[in-house]
């Protein structure tokens, strides 16, 4: 049953909906090399080990700077530069999407849905709750191709990413754009997501309800900040979630 109070859930998308299955430092190691190759075998003029050695630390430098300043500084925005300081000045994104296609596709293999996303988001749907994805993440093409392969696009109303907006959750401002797509208040959504701090205190800062999904996350770690950061509700699983909406605020 519908909670009247309630007219959109919005989730996030990786550890909420999906989940990533494989070991990180290893499929990251692949996706550069991959990267690099493509690049290469395209008839770029690089000195691979400099390359990748100057893409790492710009994109850590940059991934750094975003948590700070909430602005989203995409991965093509990178390479980009990089490419750029190495003498290859007339790069644009048409010519650099198959290579990061090739970069994500490493990437995109490891990703699975979690068992109880689509029952859930189906439920949701047949109770009339329009739903939502806000994703913090680098690159847009990549967020949407997972929706994809997920096969949950025909479940969403409304699909932000923080690489097309340019702003990263909690940033009131992406918030505040999917509110505008909807028409509808802060309080009139729930916010679904498993990062305290881009999910739990985004969504807080604009009166936004929410609910934390520990599933994927190490709660060991983050004891100073849930001291700090208290979430409306707490579930371990999404199939708990239409149960948690039916009856809010009890």
């Amino acid at each position: 049953m519908k909670n009247p109070n309630i007219e959109v859930v919005l989730f996030d998308l990786g550890s909420t909906l999906i989940y990533f299955d494989g070991h990180l430092p290893d499929v990251m190691a692949d996706a550069y090399q991959s990267l690099a190759a493509s690049l290469l075998e395209d008839g770029y003029t690089l000195n691979k080990d400099v390359f990748l050695s100057e893409f790492l630390s710009r994109l850590e430098a940059y991934h750094s700077e975003r948590e700070s300043e909430l602005i989203e500084y995409s991965t093509e925005q990178v390479l980009r530069i990089v490419l750029q300081r190495q003498g290859l000045k007339a790069v644009t994104q048409e010519h650099l999407r198959p290579h990061l296609a090739r970069f994500y596709t490493v990437t995109q293999a490891c990703w699975k849905v979690e068992h109880d996303t689509h029952t859930t988001l189906q439920a949701l749907k047949e109770s009339g709750y329009r739903l939502g994805i806000i994703s913090n993440a680098g690159d847009d093409w990549d967020v949407q191709t997972l929706i994809d392969k997920a096969a949950i696009r025909p479940f969403f109303d409304y699909i932000s990413t923080s690489a097309a907006a340019g702003i990263r959750k909690p940033h009131p401002k992406i918030f505040q754009m999917a509110f505008d797509a909807l028409s509808i208040r802060p309080d009139q959504a729930v916010m679904v997501g498993d990062t305290l701090g881009a999910d739990i205190l985004g969504s807080k800062n604009l009166g936004t309800p929410n609910v934390w999904i520990t599933r994927r996350v190490n709660r060991s770690t983050l004891q100073t900040l849930e001291e700090r950061i208290k979430p409306d509700r707490i579930i371990t699983a999404l199939s708990e979630l239409p149960a948690v909406l039916e009856i809010w605020p009890a």
